[in-house]
């Protein structure tokens, strides 16, 4: 293979990460809306917009971001949820976490069409503020790990990361995803939908500790990072 043909077949492999991406992305979206204007009944809910807006963005920017600076850790968050995962107990973790996930949009858009919460709209705009500072922070976090994988494994030359947020907490994308998780019903003006969200949450938990067991194994220095860096979540709290 020549020069000109590998660098045709590095440019196809590209546009087909792309493609991939830009269609994982869509697929979220439309499901998302799905389980928010179905519930609802229509497409009148104007906090729904306003959320899918700031969830699309904020996605399609780390997408970009990654597609120019981080190929490697965009292919592998590509193979995502149950299937991906190899060991049982993940892929029962991955499928609650799924059904949870949803449940979020369904609960929320029940409540606010039939108004059990009643929350005020001034608090649901701040609760997108603290969702695009989460999605902030999860850029962040994949500005920093490049061996950020959707499932639980440990990659080839993988090193342990200790800096950035990484210095502060063993789970920084966890903890970005849960404050996502927790302003989430309250942009979409629920209060019920936290139910789902505290279960969701206890099942990342899980999932955290269940990874740290495998890296603890299998990845040479993470029983010492665990030692310097004591806290997984919240800092000072767990």
């Amino acid at each position: 293979m020549n020069s000109d043909q590998l660098s045709k077949e590095i440019s196809h492999e590209e546009r087909t990460l792309i493609w991939k991406s830009f269609a994982g992305i869509l697929f979220l979206l439309s499901v998302i809306g799905i389980t928010l204007f179905v519930p609802f009944g229509g497409f009148d809910y104007h906090l729904a917009w306003l959320y899918l807006s700031i969830f699309a963005i904020s996605v399609i920017v780390i997408t970009v971001y990654l597609i120019f600076r981080d190929k490697h850790l965009l292919k592998s968050r590509l193979s995502v949820g149950p299937i991906a995962e190899t060991r049982t107990t993940q892929k029962i973790i991955q499928s609650v976490a799924g059904l949870l996930f949803l449940g979020i949009f369904v609960l929320s858009a029940f409540d606010y069409r039939n108004n059990w919460s009643n929350v005020p709209v001034a608090l649901s705009y701040i609760a997108d503020v603290f969702c695009m500072l989460a999605f902030v922070l999860l850029f962040f976090v994949f500005k920093e790990n490049t061996f950020l994988s959707a499932t639980i494994e440990v990659q080839e030359e993988q090193e342990v990361i200790s800096t950035g947020l990484y210095g502060i907490v063993r789970h920084p994308m966890y903890m970005g995803a849960s404050l996502l998780l927790l302003f989430t019903p309250i942009a979409l003006g629920s209060y019920y939908g936290l139910f789902p969200v505290l279960i969701l949450i206890t099942v990342i938990i899980f999932r955290a500790i269940d990874e740290e067991r495998e890296l603890r194994e299998h990845l040479v220095g993470y029983k010492e990072y665990c030692e310097h860096v004591k806290y997984r979540l919240i800092p000072f709290i767990f």
